[in-house]
């Protein structure tokens, strides 16, 4: 039997949870030595109970372990241990790190300046917009942006993180081989290439509610901080928040509209402390670590002089905030088709970018 069967068998192990796993590992220096431990000598373990014990005498081998490992081999997933060097330091500190994580994609070393992107599955414009803006700008700054490829603010975070060349990290509620949300399939497939995507949980293992508070931890502790983007009272987001200040990590907020009741976790956090976020160096001013800026593989355009004056005009009426089309027509009285013929142009060179219900906003 090879090393990775042991670490997987003693996962399977009743009663070992992952602070008695880190315990283990940390007394005998790896699983198969606890699985050749006598009794008495696993009594000398902190927190491991009698219970814990003989279900380690016990345990058998069993083909869900085999299977497991022919899973990891089909799929080409790699796993990182504890007591790999790849494994990320960061996670390594905190109470309960998971004993080894299931990875498509690479961790490298500078993974260990990351921040956290975080915030409503059911984004307003103003929160997918912001997200994409400050993602971006920490991705150029050398960031990696980590974060639960969910719907909304997670999967916004990452699209911008990819956008201007950076790195990024998805942390699943699921087995690595379980696509959740599937519409993120493509998603995936881009963070693997270009990034990492990690779980602790065994393959095929399902989302579920009880497994995202688990999943929540690890990504605040691959974080040097936490950004809560958009978030209700009841939101996972606030959860994460959390855990970050529990593993000692900084936590930012972004301030919404005090009439949406997405803005209610972020103003709560706000009020407890949290550090209020409008921009990138509002993060930088509190994290200080050297990294190294990100070039864009395509750097958004600038405005040029020779843009024809009609589409200046226009272009110069946005912002980052989504304007509806009428407002564009109110505002340079311009007829509705040519301000239609006018956005599709800019659009398609890259300046602005459309949201659902025919709003319209600048590429920063």
């Amino acid at each position: 039997m090879n090393d990775l069967y042991y670490w997987i068998a003693l996962r399977f192990v009743f009663g070992i949870g992952n602070i008695n796993y880190k315990n283990l590992i940390n007394y005998f220096g790896s699983p198969k030595r606890v699985f050749q431990a006598t009794t008495e000598e696993l009594e000398q373990v902190e927190g491991i109970t009698s219970r814990a014990i003989n279900s380690i005498k016990q345990f058998k081998p069993s083909a869900e372990i085999d299977h497991e490992i022919k899973q990891i081999q089909l799929h080409a997933i790699k796993v990182v241990t504890l007591k790999d060097s790849a494994y990320p330091v960061n996670l390594k500190n905190i109470y309960d790190p998971p004993p080894f994580l299931y990875i498509k994609g690479d961790l490298i070393e500078k993974d260990a300046n990351a921040i956290a992107v975080v915030g409503s599955r059911i984004a307003s414009e103003y929160g997918i917009s912001t997200t994409e803006r400050i993602s971006r700008d920490l991705a150029r700054s050398g960031f990696t942006i980590v974060s639960g490829m969910a719907r909304g603010i997670d999967s916004a975070a990452h699209h911008a993180a990819l956008s201007v060349n950076g790195r990024t990290i998805a942390v699943l509620g699921s087995g690595i081989d379980v696509i959740y949300p599937p519409e993120n399939r493509k998603l995936y497939e881009a963070i693997a290439a270009h990034g990492a995507v990690i779980s602790e949980f065994p393959l095929g293992a399902q989302p579920s509610a009880y497994n995202f508070p688990a999943r929540n931890r690890i990504i605040s502790g691959l974080s040097l901080g936490v950004l809560v983007v958009e978030a209700s009272l009841k939101s996972g987001s606030l959860i994460t928040a959390r855990l970050a200040l529990e593993q000692g990590r900084d936590v930012f907020a972004v301030p919404g509209n005090v009439h949406s009741y997405k803005s209610k976790g972020t103003h709560r956090l706000l009020k407890e402390g949290a550090k209020l976020v409008e921009t990138v160096q509002d993060i930088q001013d509190e994290i200080c670590v050297n990294v190294a800026t990100v070039h864009d593989a395509e750097q958004h355009p600038a405005v040029h002089l020779d843009m024809p004056p009609d589409s200046r005009s226009v272009y110069q009426i946005m912002g980052e905030v989504p304007t509806h089309i009428d407002e564009l027509i109110a505002q340079t009285g311009f007829a509705s088709s040519h301000v239609t013929a006018i956005l599709l142009d800019l659009e398609l060179n890259g300046f602005i970018k459309q949201y659902p219900g025919k709003r319209f906003a600048k590429v920063s």
